[in-house]
C-alpha cells in the first residue's frame, strides 16, 4: 500500500500536447505517478506525487511541471544526493514544508 498525503494539493502540472512519449517520466518516478497509455504518457497516480522534480528534470519536452518541496522530499533527495543533510529553508518564512 502506498502511503498517502494529502488530497489534490499536488503542483503537479502535466501538458499531454507537450509529451513526445519518450517515457522518462515513467522510468524516474519512485512513486508511479505516470503510466503509459500508448504513445503518451498519463498521470496514473496524482495523490502519491512527493513533488521530488525528477519528472520535470527528466522531460526534455517541457510536458511536465512540479514546485519541489512538500514534505521536504526536495530537499530529502538532495540531501541524499549531494551527501549534506536535507535542507529546506524551514528556517525562513519562504518556507515551512518540514513544520
Amino acid at each position: 500500500m502506498k502511503q498517502r498525503y494529502f488530497k489534490n494539493v499536488v503542483t503537479l502540472q502535466y501538458n499531454k500536447d507537450n509529451c513526445t512519449g519518450c517515457g522518462m517520466c515513467v522510468e524516474v518516478c519512485p512513486r508511479g505517478v505516470f503510466a503509459m497509455n500508448g504513445k503518451k504518457a498519463i498521470i496514473n497516480d496524482r495523490n502519491a506525487c512527493i513533488e521530488c522534480g525528477a519528472c520535470m528534470k527528466n522531460c526534455a519536452f517541457n510536458a511536465i511541471s512540479v514546485r519541489p518541496g512538500v514534505g521536504c522530499a526536495y530537499a530529502i533527495i538532495m540531501g541524499r544526493l549531494k551527501g549534506t543533510e536535507p535542507g529546506c529553508g524551514c528556517g525562513d518564512s519562504s518556507s515551512a514544508c518540514c513544520g
